[in-house]
């Protein structure tokens, strides 16, 4: 249970058109993150799923019964959001029964759904405490538990974690993908961390402007990005794009190379420049090298180790056969 179908899904506020016709399938069990800049129509994509956002036209099918017209109740989907919206009142044990209580469910039924939530989550300890006595990450996992104990058949999630600071993050990151192997229920998550997305995810749908610029699994992003968009968005640090005579060289206009994929030396590589800011992260550094006369800065992904400090002349050489070619129009060339 859990397989989604948006067919020609089409969103507009008054003339504005914010998601054009799409097409997008997300299979049962499937963890799919919806990624991209602010603005780009992920949050509005996952509304139109969940039902809290009417459709201007087109059909989503959940398990082949169409539920574009449906209410969001009537959906069997479940969604988790920024906040976490508890009732602060009321203990951990009450917050996730909640929705089970105003369904009138039988009582036994309610606390064994409940007992099971909070073992998946690894909050039985927690059962009798109000959501002011938890820290930020056992209050996410709270609002989590009171999605699974309905059920559903896939799980929504809209940026979670933006709440949290970054060790909790990691943490929780973590533990969403372990549930998921636990429950094997389909998950859409939505985030503009692409790093959140490429570790996470199954598939990934990279959204810009209300447009899918691509679908795939985190791999065949970073290794073949359709366009110039999806190879800056995908990958940390981004992508460097070079175009003059280097891309000439290589009979396009444009030509990336991630910098991972770029060796440093004293001297004697393809390129020349000079070491601006070096951000020492202990296993890897990034240098920010000036002067090339390839684009403004190039970003140089190298062991942290490397002892380049602020000022010195550095010379560069991309691995050759990691470089992506792209078009006039930003679209990839393969050789």
């Amino acid at each position: 249970m859990g397989k989604i179908v948006l067919n020609q899904v089409q969103k507009k506020f008054g003339d504005v058109e914010v998601i054009p016709p799409l097409d997008l399938t997300i299979e049962e069990g499937e963890f799919c993150v919806f990624v991209g800049p602010s603005g780009c129509g992920k949050s509005t994509l996952l509304r139109l799923i969940a039902g809290l956002e009417d459709v201007t036209a087109g059909s989503i099918q959940i398990d082949g019964k169409e539920t574009a017209t449906l209410p969001p109740a009537k959906r069997g989907l479940a969604m988790v959001f920024q906040s976490y919206a508890l009732y602060p009142h009321m203990t951990v044990r009450k917050n996730i029964a909640f929705p089970l209580k105003m369904a009138k469910m039988d009582e036994a039924e309610i606390d064994k759904r409940v007992n099971n939530a909070a073992s998946v989550l690894n909050l039985g300890d927690y059962l009798d405490r109000r959501p002011g006595q938890l820290s930020g990450g056992q209050r996410q996992r709270v609002a989590i538990g009171r999605s699974i104990v309905r059920e559903p058949a896939a799980f929504l999630f809209d940026e979670p974690l933006s709440n949290l600071d970054a060790a909790l993050r990691v943490g929780m990151r973590l533990e969403i993908s372990e549930l998921h192997k636990r429950l094997e229920t389909t998950m859409i998550y939505v985030t503009h961390d692409q790093v959140e997305a490429m570790t996470m995810a199954d598939k990934i749908v990279v959204l810009h402007a209300g447009v899918i610029e691509q679908v795939g699994s985190p791999l065949e992003l970073y290794k073949r990005p359709r366009n110039q968009f999806v190879a800056g968005f995908i990958g940390s640090p981004k992508m460097n794009f070079i175009g003059g005579d280097a891309a000439v060289k290589y009979g396009v206009p444009t030509i990336g190379v991630r910098p991972e994929h770029i060796t440093v030396q004293e001297s004697g590589g393809d390129w020349e420049g000079v070491v601006g800011v070096a951000e020492h992260l202990g296993s890897d550094t990034f240098f920010h090298i000036h002067d090339t006369g390839l684009a403004e800065t190039i970003t140089v992904r190298a062991d942290g180790e490397v002892g380049f400090k602020h000022g010195d002349k550095i010379s560069l050489s991309p691995r050759s056969e990691m470089i992506h070619k792209f078009d006039e129009n930003g679209l990839r060339i393969d050789d």
